[in-house]
């Protein structure tokens, strides 16, 4: 992914955080757990480990969802004692984790994650790839 599809990635998050009373950090980050963007709040290496938790927390509650015949992973919650970690589906291959006050509106967060989702969907859609060159 580019810079610049990093930097819109970025910005998005950012608004998330304002948008939700109580939101603190987010990050889009890929199926295998890489971070693709992060909430400015948040340094490369704390965003990092929150994608490979949500990564975890995703991936374990798919095989759970398979293995007991539940159907696809709609949404992750994880209750903390002063803390939510939401993890939802961010299109083919991406997911957006959002972390929480532990009074946050649970419905408000549904609601402003899912238009998020689209928001974030559009732009890595967007972000143009770079084919690798080939030896000369």
């Amino acid at each position: 992914m580019t810079h610049a599809g990093i930097n819109e990635l970025d910005w998005l998050l950012d608004d998330l955080l304002q948008q939700v009373v109580g939101a603190d950090r987010a990050v889009v980050l890929s199926a295998d757990g890489l971070l693709i963007g992060r909430s400015t709040n948040l340094s490369e290496e704390d965003g990092e480990h929150l994608s490979a938790v949500a990564s975890a927390f995703q991936s374990l509650a798919k095989g759970t969802g398979r293995h007991f015949g539940g159907g696809a992973v709609r949404q992750t919650i994880v209750e903390m004692e002063h803390a939510f970690l939401f993890v939802t589906a961010a299109g083919h291959g991406a997911c957006l984790a959002l972390l929480t006050a532990e009074d946050v509106d649970m419905g408000l967060v549904a609601y402003a994650m899912n238009t998020m989702v689209k928001r974030v969907g559009a732009a890595l859609s967007a972000a143009p790839r770079v084919e690798p060159q080939s030896a000369p």
